[in-house]
C-alpha cells in the first residue's frame, strides 16, 4: 500500500498533480484545496499523503496535504453511492474544518452545492458524517478547531452560500488561503476565457495565481 510520496513536482492543476519519486512519475488526483496549498511546479522535495483505489480495471492514486483530509477522504468513499470523484468534490468545496462546520450545524442547502450532491444525498451525507466527526481519532478535534456552537447553532467558519460559478470558486479560493482581493483578480476574465463552469473556472483562476504549470 502506498500511503505517502516525496519527489519533486512536474505537473499541477486544480484536479491533479504528478510527483516524480526518483524517476518515477505518479499522477496523483487531489482536491482543489490540496492543490492550492502546493508550491511551484518544479519544487523538489514535496510530500502527500496517499491512497491507492484498486479495482478490478484500475489502480488510481489520490493525494492529501493532511491526514485530516486523507481521512474524510476514506470516510466519504465509505459511504453508499459516494465514489472516489464525489469525495474530492467534497473536498474541493470545503477544508476538513470547514466540512465539520457544516455537518455540525445539519446545513443540508451548504452541503448541496457541492457539485454532483443533491438535496437528497446532502441530507444523507449530513447524517453519515456526523458519527464519523464524533468516532474518528483524527476527526475528532476539527470541531474544537472551528470553534463550532451548540448542534444546529450557526457556524461562522462555513463559507456562504454561493448563487453561482464566481462565488462557489471564491469559496473555494478563500478556503485554500487566498485573500479576496487576489480571488477576484484571478476570477477576472474567465467567463471571456471559455470558463464558465465552477472546475474551468478554478483551474483558470489557479493558473493565474501561479499555481499551476
Amino acid at each position: 500500500m502506498i500511503v505517502q510520496l516525496t519527489g519533486t513536482l512536474v505537473e499541477l492543476t486544480a484536479s491533479h498533480v504528478v510527483l516524480d519519486v526518483g524517476g518515477v512519475g505518479y499522477e496523483l488526483g487531489v482536491s482543489a484545496v490540496t492543490a492550492g496549498s502546493l508550491p511551484e511546479v518544479g519544487t523538489p522535495g514535496v510530500t502527500l499523503l496517499a491512497r491507492l483505489i484498486v479495482r478490478e480495471d484500475s489502480m488510481t492514486l489520490f493525494g492529501f496535504s493532511t491526514r485530516e483530509e486523507r481521512s474524510l477522504f476514506d470516510r466519504l468513499c465509505a459511504i453508499s453511492g459516494v465514489g472516489p470523484k464525489l469525495a474530492l468534490s467534497v473536498l474541493s468545496t470545503f477544508t476538513p474544518t470547514q466540512l465539520a462546520g457544516v455537518v455540525a450545524a445539519e446545513d443540508a442547502g451548504m452541503m448541496a452545492t457541492v457539485p454532483g450532491v443533491g438535496k437528497k444525498l446532502a441530507s444523507r451525507l449530513l447524517l453519515e458524517l456526523e458519527s464519523v466527526f464524533a468516532k474518528d481519532p483524527t476527526l475528532l478535534s476539527l470541531a474544537t478547531a472551528a470553534s463550532l456552537p451548540a448542534r444546529g447553532g450557526i457556524v461562522a467558519t462555513a463559507p456562504a452560500a454561493g448563487s453561482g460559478v464566481e462565488d462557489d470558486v471564491m469559496a473555494a479560493l478563500l478556503a485554500m488561503g487566498f485573500t479576496g482581493e487576489e480571488a477576484t483578480l484571478a476570477l477576472d476574465g474567465h467567463e471571456d476565457a471559455g470558463a464558465t463552469t465552477t472546475k474551468s473556472a478554478l483551474e483558470y483562476a489557479l493558473k493565474r495565481l501561479g499555481r499551476r504549470s
